[in-house]
């Protein structure tokens, strides 16, 4: 769910960003500028259905949301932990936003500040994992990827004469009778999301980007102001296609736009000049987007 796609000045249309991902019953909030609780509000999300917010940097338009979300979360006695990363060198900034005004604190939150690049978190369902980006204040990027898994296969249960109750076992206990699971199977990799905001080209980015089904990234400017981009640490629309395209991505989504530009459809229009021939979405606020089907 996109809430926001402004850079740091928002439009009329267009909110600070904000991006609630939802992943196997969870819920993963990516920089939460000013105005999200409304927008979740206006998108039906809600505190309940956070279990996570990340944070890449402490620029405003990425994270004045946070104390409204913070304080969301309590005042709706939210049953679940909910755990916060954000860069350990803003950790002034998170106590200042988590505690910017009186609120009773209901809810168990957890802060797991960001150092280095690494695996944050680990589950059954996804491994979360950061990579450093380049900004003038330290900003990361995050990755979500979903372990590999094994994909029956009709034919070969058929051939094997494996069929009802007896395919749940043999998935259970990896083989079945002298059948192993890798008889009656093949590999199914994870899916992969990645959020990558504010930066400049660097190796974070291609590191977050590789062969993900989803990319959100940030394309602030158009190439035309290529220069302007690098001075800032920011991306073009045309630099963020080549990386999805030089990386695989399957669906690549342009958001955190600069008001100077009235048009979105050109960013759309450079995305293709650059060679991106995936699925791809120029984010507008309060916009679903489906993860690709897994394979």
């Amino acid at each position: 769910m996109v809430l926001g796609t402004a850079s740091q000045v928002p439009t009329r249309h267009r909110n600070h960003n904000g991006y609630l991902l939802r992943w196997d019953g969870e819920g993963i909030l990516f920089d939460p500028g000013e105005g999200t609780q409304r927008q979740m509000l206006r998108a039906g999300v809600a505190a309940h259905d956070i279990n996570r917010i990340c944070v890449t940097h402490f620029h405003g338009d990425h994270s004045l949301g946070l104390a409204g979300v913070i304080q969301r979360i309590n005042l709706d006695r939210v049953p679940h932990p909910v755990t916060a990363h954000y860069p350990a060198s803003g950790q002034k900034f998170f106590d200042r936003l988590r505690y910017a005004t009186a609120y009773r604190e209901t809810v168990e939150l957890g802060e797991e500040p960001v150092a280095a690049d690494g695996t944050l978190a680990e589950g059954p369902s996804y491994v979360l994992e950061a990579r450093r980006l380049s900004h003038p204040v330290e900003s990361f990027g995050y990755r979500i990827t979903e372990p590999d898994g094994r994909r029956m296969v009709p034919e070969l249960l058929a051939r094997h004469g494996i069929k009802g109750p007896d395919v749940g076992r043999i998935q259970r206990e990896g083989q079945l009778g002298g059948v192993t699971l890798d008889d009656v199977s093949e590999h199914k990799p994870g899916q992969s999301f990645a959020f990558v905001m504010d930066t400049r080209l660097c190796p974070g980015v291609d590191a977050l980007a590789a062969g993900a089904d989803m990319l959100v990234i940030e394309s602030t400017f158009l190439d035309e102001d290529v220069a302007l981009a690098t001075d800032h640490g920011h991306l073009t629309a045309g630099q963020a296609a080549r990386v999805a395209r030089d990386a695989g991505v399957r669906h690549l989504v342009l958001t955190h736009f600069s008001q100077r530009y009235p048009d979105p459809r050109e960013f759309e229009r450079q995305a293709r000049a650059a060679g991106f021939e995936g699925e791809l979405t120029i984010a507008a606020d309060l916009v679903r987007v489906p993860l690709p089907k897994r394979g």
